[in-house]
């Protein structure tokens, strides 16, 4: 006769101390649990209902500009410092611990239009309305030492943008061309145009450092290889662009900023379509800042509003906005990818969370685990209507509201007018032409 006995190892199930979770042995067959999907779904909806509850982004906001912020600059090396300039010609220098301005230089007559700091973190550059580019020391003067720049260069013209290489002094302005600088000359190394139109912005790319992106007024993107004396490609859209930004994990991927309300993001080697259109917002465009996982970015728009776009979705998975935030100039995601500034009209620089609901803090590892579970089950059951529906809802400010009703509207109205034309047309004379190909003028080499 065989007899089975229970055999059980207590350390698999006694507590070592009175504190600890009581263990309980389980046996994960589905048959003995039929009811765990039901279960599952009810968990993963209660925990997308308290993560709206707790969508808490906005922190804090740092005022003390008495001009409208018009650029912001982030430290290489220091997560807390940022630098931001204003219409007024003011550089303020802030501590986002402590919440406040560290230092403040008068730096230009009239707009400070571009800043960027250096590399090594030691200095940084800004530029303004009156034709100079100035170099400044990063820390503060000594008691009696005078609030100076280490270098002056007068230009010719206005410049209206700046970007540090991320290796190497050298540093990029546009203005009326692209000027490419060595830190101990004043005047430029080498001076790029393709067109005659004034250039608003040019990047560096941060992984290819040689390579620049340049956006100018005469709806061009403008590609450059600081290696060559001539310009390598551009593309030209139907609207112009603002500003552009290289996404720091892909080489050749940017987004691109445009007037038309939406955003481009393009891969350099196939400028012929947009690899997506991000469509949500319904004024100008007018910054955009990558996360530093290169995965998402944020967007600053003239519709008093910031949203954040997953890189690979056409819509955005987030918007920010308060009733006393007007126009939003510049954007920044900081380098720990957890929160971001923004700085606006009416003189002040926000503070949000990246994600809306993260608990900030220390985390204890049962509460981590928690998170953890409830981020699986929301993606497990991410496509249910009713989970959809609340993960997806966001209230929006009456002015964007009634425009996203209107533009959908319009956008409605011009696909039943071209349906209709291709209905009364001969066959073949009226092309498809898709989403992604209808904003691209052409593609010069």
């Amino acid at each position: 006769m065989r007899v089975k006995v229970l055999s059980r190892n207590p350390d698999d199930y006694v507590r070592e101390t009175k504190l600890d979770l009581q263990r309980v042995p389980r046996n994960y067959d589905p048959a003995l649990h039929p009811f765990e999907v039901a279960r599952e779904y009810t968990r993963a909806l209660n925990a997308t209902k308290l993560e709206r509850v707790f969508a808490k982004p906005f922190l804090s906001s740092l005022d003390g500009h008495r001009d409208g912020v018009n650029c912001m600059a982030k430290h290489p090396k220091s997560l807390s410092t940022v630098l931001s300039g204003a219409c007024d010609g003011e550089v303020k220098i802030w501590n986002l611990t402590r919440r406040q301005c560290i230092r403040t230089i008068q730096a230009h007559e009239g707009f400070v239009r571009g800043m960027c700091a250096r590399f090594c973190g030691t200095s940084f550059f800004t530029v303004g309305d009156d034709k100079t580019v100035k170099q400044w020391k990063m820390e503060s003067p000594e008691y009696g030492e005078e609030e100076e720049p280490i270098h002056t260069i007068l230009g010719k013209t206005v410049y209206t943008g700046i970007d540090h290489h991320w290796k190497e002094p050298v540093f990029a302005t546009c203005g009326h061309q692209v000027d490419i600088w060595d830190e101990q000359r004043t005047s430029p190394k080498c001076s790029l145009t393709w067109g005659f139109d004034s250039i608003s912005c040019v990047k560096f790319n941060p992984i290819e450092t040689y390579l620049l992106g340049s956006c100018a007024s005469d709806r061009n993107i403008v590609l450059y290889d600081m290696r060559k004396s001539t310009p390598l490609k551009k593309v030209i859209l139907n609207m112009r662009t603002n500003t552009l930004c290289w996404n720091p994990m892909e080489a050749f991927i940017f987004t691109a900023a445009n007037e038309d309300y939406n955003l481009y993001t393009f891969d350099m080697r196939f400028l012929e379509s947009p690899v997506m259109v991000h469509m949500d917002h319904v004024s100008a465009v007018l910054d955009v800042d990558y996360s530093p996982t290169g995965k998402e970015f944020v967007s600053a728009s003239f519709d008093k509003s910031i949203r954040i776009f997953p890189v690979d979705k056409g819509h955005s998975r987030e918007v920010y906005h308060t009733k006393r935030m007007q126009h939003v100039i510049t954007v920044k995601w900081t380098s720990d990818n957890k929160y971001i500034l923004c700085g606006s009209d009416e003189m002040n620089i926000r503070l949000w969370k990246a994600n809306a609901s993260e608990k900030l803090g220390v985390l204890a590892p049962r509460e981590k685990a928690a998170m953890n579970y409830n981020q699986k089950l929301k993606e497990k059951f991410q496509f249910h209507p009713q989970i959809r529906r609340i993960a997806q809802h966001r209230h929006l400010p009456k002015s964007i509201y009634c425009q996203i009703k209107e533009q959908r509207i319009m956008r409605e109205a011009r696909r039943r007018k071209e349906q209709n034309r291709r209905k009364h047309s001969k066959p073949g004379s009226v092309p498809f032409v898709p989403e992604r190909k209808k904003h691209i003028v052409a593609v010069v080499k």
